[in-house]
């Protein structure tokens, strides 16, 4: 899905198919964040008026690069985590052994629809960082697009958390559950926080 064009990509989502959906978009969002974080660096790196700043902005690059590309990757990874669930709930359910197959399929599916998306969350939270350095150290020509990077990121978060909620609500392991929201909660609130520090720290 990452190598089509924007219209092609904006097509199959708005078609009734259920894949690509808000986890891959989030995934989307995330990796445009990484890659503001990348041109707010490019252009902060050679410039004489940030010559103190050059080495910063050459590592920020080289931690937004891998995330970028991770994060178009899980453009299709949320896809095929969802479609596996689709698929899961079409197994046949007609003898009691096809209903425990199915039941165990499903259960298993759901966990991995939830934990496709923490990972994006994850690294979605790892780029808001960027995006704040980007925004403090970088160029400031280019401060307003390190700012969209921040929005971006948190999007991304928000997004993926979605995804990973509504799946939580079918799944059976209590522990899990419980597990898989504290975590979810805890990067929520961490996510808004640093998003709206590093919006109130520029003056346009």
């Amino acid at each position: 899905m990452k190598n089509m064009s924007i219209v092609d990509f904006a097509e199959v989502t708005a078609s009734k198919s259920a894949v690509p959906g808000g986890g891959s978009i989030a995934a989307l969002s995330g990796g445009m964040a990484a890659a503001l974080v990348e041109m707010v660096s490019n252009l902060t790196i050679g410039n004489k008026k940030y010559t103190d700043a050059e080495e910063k902005m050459m590592k920020l690059r080289d931690k937004a690069q891998p995330l970028r590309k991770e994060l178009l990757d899980d453009i299709e990874k949320d896809s095929k985590a969802y479609a596996d669930v689709m698929n899961a709930y079409k197994l046949p359910k007609v003898t009691d052994e096809e209903n425990n197959i199915r039941r165990k399929a499903i259960q298993e599916g759901l966990k991995t629809a939830v934990e496709v998306p923490l990972e994006i969350a994850s690294k979605g939270c790892k780029v808001l960082d960027l995006s704040e350095e980007a925004v403090k150290y970088g160029n400031k020509n280019a401060v307003t697009d390190g700012m969209v990077s921040a929005m971006m990121a948190r999007t991304a978060v928000l997004a993926a958390l979605l995804n990973a909620k509504i799946n939580l609500g079918s799944i059976k392991d209590i522990e899990f559950v419980a597990s898989m929201t504290e975590k979810i909660k805890s990067i929520e609130t961490l996510c808004i926080e640093k998003e709206e520090k590093i919006l109130n720290s520029v003056s346009l």
